[in-house]
């Protein structure tokens, strides 16, 4: 699996790439890991609702044709886009979904965090209370998000079996754009990033990490 480092790229200009290198493949092209940092911006899902988007202000928004609703990219996120063919891999998108998230959950482990799934809800979440030493909140909630942060977000398309978008997790960036947005269709979810939580990372050394994640998951 080729690993591809993007740097700071327009979210429009990735996107496009994306999709062209995805209609280009043939069956013998080599998987990719696409690294990437983008400037502000919100990007709007398939099914995405226009009442999550609050107040985008001066920050443009994108129309995409991943899965989701409405999320947030900007300095200081890692951003990394799996080009990946499932057929050839052997797996379906379930299981594609979840080993995306695995990777994320041990690259937070790697660094001392304690990240999990919630169902019906793709991404990775972290216990604000203790994010360090707690799972997931114990007993029946009203809320599923009771006392808990989103730091990784998950958004997909698949195309002839092929995927592109992919995940993305705060490390170090202003986080108030969030708050601009119901992140991925959820009223009053709070976000974080690492460190929010006092984890001091760059955010290149976090992207080798999950980058390592993920092609040990997703390579044959």
């Amino acid at each position: 699996m080729q690993l591809r480092d993007w740097g700071l790229v327009p979210y429009a200009q990735t996107f496009d790439a994306m999709r062209a290198f995805t209609e280009a493949r043939q069956a013998d092209t080599p998987d990719e890991l696409w690294l990437v940092e983008h400037p502000p911006v919100f990007t709007q899902g398939v099914a995405g609702k226009p009442e999550h988007l609050l107040m985008p202000g001066d920050i443009p928004v994108v129309q995409t044709n991943r899965g989701g609703q409405v999320t947030y990219h900007g300095p200081g996120q890692v951003v990394i886009y799996p080009l990946v063919d499932l057929k050839r891999l052997g797996i379906y998108v379930k299981e594609y979904v979840f080993r995306l998230e695995a990777a994320v959950i041990q690259t937070l482990e790697a660094l001392g965090v304690v990240g999990f799934r919630v169902s019906g809800a793709p991404g990775i979440y972290v216990r604000l209370a203790d994010p360090f030493h707690a799972g997931a909140p114990a007993g029946p909630s009203q809320d599923p998000f009771a006392g808990l942060g989103k730091i990784a977000a998950l958004g997909i398309k698949v195309a002839g079996h092929c995927t592109y978008h992919g995940v993305s997790l705060n490390v170090a960036m202003d986080l108030q754009p969030f708050e601009r947005i119901n992140p991925c269709g959820y009223a009053g979810l709070r976000t974080v990033d690492l460190a929010t939580l006092g984890v001091r990372a760059e955010p290149r050394d976090v992207a080798a990490l999950l980058a390592e994640r993920l092609a040990a998951h997703l390579s044959r």
